[in-house]
């Protein structure tokens, strides 16, 4: 039961910080999504360690989890735009398959490079 009070209130934590990004993107008419900017600003909190990690682990943990759900209405969303796939929508076969490739492969670096930064950091301790 803890668990899952302590995990509630990290995704309200979170999904503060996206209202926070939102509301910073609509006062400054910046065409970055505040979504971005929340990221940005979740990410600027961790690094500085103005916000300890503890804060939102279980929460990030939750959400991630259940990832795959959040794809669903963007999957149906899709489906209204059949007029774009109409005419061009064989050349968006390779074009998504390229990206979606060098995403996997950026991440994988990305990850890797973190792993070995922490297995240095705990070789030393």
């Amino acid at each position: 039961m803890y668990k899952i009070v302590i995990g509630s209130l990290q995704v309200f934590l979170l999904y503060g910080i996206y209202l926070v990004g939102v509301w910073i993107q609509e006062s400054f008419h910046l065409t970055m999504p505040g979504s971005m900017i929340g990221m940005l600003l979740l990410f600027i909190l961790l690094l500085t360690k103005m916000m300890p990690l503890a804060w939102v682990q279980e929460g990030c943990h939750f959400l991630l989890s259940h990832l795959p759900l959040f794809f669903i209405p963007v999957t149906v969303g899709v489906m209204e735009f059949g007029f774009v796939f109409k005419g061009k929508g064989l050349l968006l076969i390779p074009v998504v398959l390229a990206s979606t490739i060098l995403v996997m492969v950026i991440s994988a670096k990305i990850l890797e490079w973190l792993m070995s930064k922490e297995l240095k950091k705990g070789s030393h301790e």
